[in-house]
């Protein structure tokens, strides 16, 4: 059976759709069964991300409106045999958090990782779909804006009971590490107050592959943090690093 990972942020801009791509991708490189569900409606990328936007024949409005089942709607990426993508609808559609539970519990034994790209903010359509998942991970950059809204959308996934979350620290440079915006990583762990399971460097290796739909190079210091934390998320003790 699957293990539902929910990637979630307070704002939007953190790059939470790309750390579902490289997420996804670094785990069907490893040979895991990986299936990416976007929630982003009206607004999806993931197609683009990896060169199948006009390859798309059916999206999560098919399933959510009954026209389709869901592993029918599900598509397989080319440049990673292992992945697949369910993607967001292009334009609203209403859903519910019984609708996508429903949905997971449908592919669960097709895949052993079901990764689930939530729509960003605060909000409580956000919080009952992430609350079905096994594992929560919260999305922040090295901005005080980001780091206070990750903060207060942890809280609350504590109040709801929701402890099994780690954090992703995305868009790192030593540009902003120690020139003003923050100190140090130390700074944004202890405010958002997660365990940490990775840094992505800002690497425009990766943002050129995902706009052009490529597959992202092997020398990608960004892959090579994703490759990390998918290890990390199997049990294998990785080293945290950021050589940026």
């Amino acid at each position: 059976m699957a293990k539902v990972i929910a990637v979630t942020s307070g704002k939007g801009g953190t790059g939470k759709s790309t750390i579902c791509s490289g997420l996804g991708y670094a785990l069907a490189k490893q040979g895991h069964r990986t299936l990416i569900i976007e929630l982003d409606f009206g607004l999806r990328c993931l197609d683009i991300m990896f060169g199948m936007e006009n390859s798309i024949q059916h999206d999560l409005g098919e399933v959510l409106n009954g026209k389709k089942k869901a592993l029918d709607a599900v598509a397989q990426v080319p440049m990673a045999s292992n992945l697949s993508i369910l993607c967001a609808p292009k334009t609203l559609t209403p859903v519910n958090a019984e609708q996508i539970g429903d949905i997971c519990s449908s592919l669960k034994k097709y895949f052993e990782y079901i990764i689930i790209d939530t729509g960003a903010g605060i909000n409580s359509h956000v919080f009952d779909i992430v609350e079905q998942s096994n594992l929560i991970l919260v999305v922040s950059t090295p901005d005080q804006v980001c780091i206070r809204d990750a903060s207060l959308m942890s809280d609350e996934f504590y109040n709801r009971g929701n402890k099994s979350q780690r954090l992703i620290i995305n868009k790192v440079s030593k540009k902003v590490i120690g020139n003003g915006l923050v100190a140090n990583l130390d700074e944004i762990i202890d405010k958002v107050g997660i365990q940490l399971i990775g840094v992505i460097p800002d690497d425009f290796k990766m943002t050129v592959a995902t706009g052009k739909g490529n597959p992202i190079p092997t020398d990608s210091e960004a892959l090579k943090a994703f490759d990390a934390i998918s290890k990390r998320l199997g049990g294998e003790f990785i080293p945290l690093t950021f050589n940026n």
